[in-house]
């Protein structure tokens, strides 16, 4: 573990010590792919109590159902770094393909997800083992998200340099078949009950309903100008989608699936998390430096949070 590394988790593990021994119960993850750090939020308070050092260019990242665990992709290692939360230590570096881009975790608690730009492919890997247990390719060219279905048997793969969404079988880990959409689609989100899925295609402005069963578009809503991150509310009500020119979050109503709001960020929004209970949306401004905060009840903004450079995401936890 270098310098930088060690400092980090040192006053990470002072802070959760502090806290009473374990993180808080939901806590927001924020990889700054600018400066190599993750800052940890505290979404009771809005307030960064911690930072880990990846010590390259972390990327996404996901939690594990049970909590303990951290997985983010690191760009300039071509890794998949699994954090332990409570310490904040990175305790295991995972090979991957080069330019390791968005992580999910599945629900069943099984399997990590990874795309994998360069190689064209989702690299699959095994939580009971820490290890990868497949490289599915894709037919998109640089897929950036993988995303679970949320009974963890499907998972829906987005490319920047494709007008279709690759879907794999877990299972039988290839893909099966592939969805048309739009130009570059990019973030992507399942409601709760995996009946639909939305998909921002930026260089069209638009977002595109997917009837899972039948792997058919339903709908097609307009959005800002270059929308990318996606989040579905759990209540199934509402999905979020963040306009990276406009600098603005679209809110879409799931029962017409119009949009009837549109709520002001920073600069470069990109990729966004709910806290568990919906309450909050935590939104990554990529040139803003920072992190804001929406209340989901009346979408409106809570307020900002500085974090590191060029923040990519957000996980919450």
């Amino acid at each position: 573990m270098d310098i930088r590394m060690r400092a980090a988790v040192l006053v990470f593990a002072s802070l959760v010590s502090q806290a009473g021994a374990a993180p808080v119960a939901a806590t927001a993850y924020v990889p700054n792919e600018g400066s190599g750090t993750v800052s940890v939020v505290d979404t009771a308070t809005d307030k960064v109590i911690g930072e880990i050092a990846t010590g390259g260019a972390p990327r996404g990242s996901a939690a594990s159902p049970d909590g303990a665990l951290l997985y983010v992709s690191e760009r300039k290692a071509n890794a998949l770094l699994v954090v332990e939360r409570a310490s904040g230590k990175v305790v295991r570096r995972i090979a991957l393909g080069k330019s390791p881009e968005g992580v999910t975790a599945s629900r069943d608690g099984k399997w990590v997800a990874v795309a994998s730009e360069e190689d064209n492919a989702v690299v699959l890997v095994d939580t009971a083992t820490q290890a990868v247990v497949a490289v599915i390719r894709t037919q998109g060219k640089n897929p950036e998200h993988a995303v679970f279905s949320p009974d963890s048997r499907t998972l829906f793969v987005s490319a920047e340099d494709a007008t279709q969404v690759d879907v794999v079988d877990v299972a039988a880990r290839r893909q099966v078949a592939s969805i048309e959409v739009g130009r570059r689609p990019r973030g992507m989100a399942f409601s709760a009950d995996g009946q639909r899925a939305y998909v921002a295609c930026e260089l069209d402005g638009k977002v595109y309903v997917i009837d899972v069963a039948r792997r058919a578009v339903l709908k097609v809503i307009p959005a800002g100008q270059f929308p990318n991150g996606v989040a579905a509310h759990p209540s199934r009500a509402r999905v979020y989608v963040s306009n990276g020119r406009d600098g603005t979050v679209s809110v879409i109503d799931t029962g017409s699936d119009e949009v009837v709001a549109q709520v002001a960020v920073g600069k470069r929004p990109w990729n966004m998390a709910l806290t568990p209970d919906g309450a909050k949306l935590y939104v990554a401004n990529g040139r803003s430096n920072s992190v804001t905060v929406i209340d989901t009840a009346g979408d409106k903004v809570l307020g900002e949070v500085a974090v590191g450079q060029l923040p990519w995401g957000v996980s919450v936890r």
